[in-house]
């Protein structure tokens, strides 16, 4: 593997500050073999040499492992219930804690708290969700 030894004038991607990302940039002047200075092809901006940024990975693992965690506690609960007792949902009933609810969209659901004032957290198969109540 050859290796281009660099030259002031010499094309090089760098990270500019200003423009907030990797642009193409011409190197300016060097110290050691090493760019000390470059000029940023989209602002033309002059500026010590920062290495190119690799781009981040999104957060989604984190979101994907929540739902897999609410999945499996659905799961679990699921099969200590009794899903013939289940009380149709309503906005005006009120509801206790670990109450069996059926919901006409989201289907079976167990209460898991209050979350407010006229509000509970229910669990459903397709994840947590806050519902209005009396």
């Amino acid at each position: 593997m050859s290796e281009t030894i660099l030259a002031p004038g010499d094309p090089i991607q760098a990270r500019c500050t200003k423009c907030k990302e990797n642009t193409a940039s011409t190197v300016v002047s060097m110290a050691d073999d090493v760019p000390e200075k470059v000029q940023c092809s989209v602002c033309s901006r002059k500026h010590k040499y920062r290495p190119p940024s690799v781009p981040k990975k999104p957060a989604a693992k984190r979101v994907s492992s929540h739902i897999e965690t609410e999945r499996k506690q659905w799961n679990s609960l699921l099969a200590n219930v009794d899903s013939s007792k289940a009380i149709d949902y309503s906005m005006t009933s009120s509801y206790k804690l670990k109450a069996l609810i059926n919901h006409p969209v989201f289907g079976l659901g167990l209460v898991q708290r209050a979350a407010g004032p006229q509000k509970v957290e229910i669990l459903f198969e397709t994840g947590k969700k806050i519902m209005r109540c009396k």
